[in-house]
């Protein structure tokens, strides 16, 4: 045997299996040798090959470590058991968003998609366990299903002459909080609302771009202005935005305004620049499947994985839902 011929073993990687409390975890050396930038960029594929979702990418002294969500459908919740509890709303068994850590959530979708259906339960969620029906400002411009829920909640606009100032009255509530939480006798520097007792605070604003193509420039100035303000400063003092629209373009989201919104979900039907505008710049394979409800969500993780909103029951009520929890 000449020495061509011959294969020489020089480096061997150990790559680590572990099945723990429903996750998968799959760990590669970052040890400086061979292969290392290869380890550090299988997301998609490892995701294809064991039929699983990523859940997190977890930096380990000397590894990286994929942590996965085998078959991530049976997540899927019921819409009676959706529920808050804590500053945290659970959409699916293992996807929730954690609002008073990662606040405000965006949520895209063309028409089927099942936008309305996911912010109704998003809604019923909050009512049970996190707060009031009076702590819960409603703005549908389009006088759709979200406005529907006027004379349930003392708080739902539809027409601009009441949106703009419900908008601004909240972010004027949130600054006078903010304030007033400094002034009470158990502040303490760091602590948020909820250390404080005070309840969380919601604004919903479905078709967000729609109302904004009804504005004049001077309206928009002034609106994103407020919009802005609430975005970027209300988290410590517990007022939270929840915003849909059919896609989240920057013109009506501009000033760093989308940055903020630290849980998304695309649901349905997008264009590749639709997910790039959603979730930046990723490597994820996004398919569509003909699911009421199905998407994609980045739960603040840094990493998107399949979405399944909760399933409603087709004799379920929402308006009489929310009449029995209120």
């Amino acid at each position: 045997m000449n020495k061509q011929d011959k294969n020489e073993l020089t480096y061997f990687p150990k790559v680590y299996f572990q099945l723990k409390e429903g996750y998968l975890y799959v760990r590669f050396p970052t040890d400086g040798r061979a292969y290392q930038e290869q380890f550090l960029q299988l997301g998609s594929v490892l995701e294809t090959a064991f039929y699983s979702e990523l859940d997190s990418l977890i930096r380990e002294e000397g590894y990286i470590c994929y942590k996965f969500i085998y078959a991530i459908a049976r997540d899927r919740l019921n819409i009676k058991d959706v529920h808050s509890k804590n500053g945290r709303l659970a959409l699916m068994k293992r996807t929730i968003w954690d609002f008073d850590k990662l606040p405000h959530m965006l949520i895209c979708g063309g028409v089927g998609a099942g936008k309305t259906y996911t912010i109704l339960s998003v809604i019923l969620g909050l009512l049970k366990g996190a707060c009031h029906k009076e702590d819960i400002t409603i703005c549908d411009p389009k006088n759709a299903d979200l406005a529907d829920l006027e004379g349930i909640f003392p708080n739902v606009y539809h027409k601009i002459g009441g949106i703009i100032p419900a908008v601004r009255n909240f972010k004027n509530d949130m600054l006078a909080r903010s304030t007033e939480m400094k002034e009470m006798p158990n502040y303490v520097t760091g602590k948020n609302y909820r250390y404080l007792g005070l309840p969380p605070k919601f604004l919903i604003f479905d078709e967000f771009s729609a109302f904004m193509e009804m504005l004049d420039y001077k309206e928009q100035v002034e609106f994103l202005s407020d919009v802005r303000q609430i975005a970027l400063l209300s988290r410590q003092a517990g007022y939270f935005l929840i915003v849909g629209m059919q896609r989240p373009d920057a013109k009506y989201l501009s000033d760093g305004i989308r940055d903020q919104f630290h849980f998304r979900l695309a649901l349905g039907r997008n264009s590749d620049v639709g997910y790039s505008m959603m979730f930046g710049d990723n490597d994820k394979k996004f398919t569509l499947k003909e699911i009421k409800g199905f998407g994609y969500a980045d739960s603040g993780k840094g990493v998107i994985s399949e979405f399944y909103s909760p399933f409603v029951d087709s004799d379920f009520d929402f308006i009489e839902e929310f009449k029995k929890v209120i």
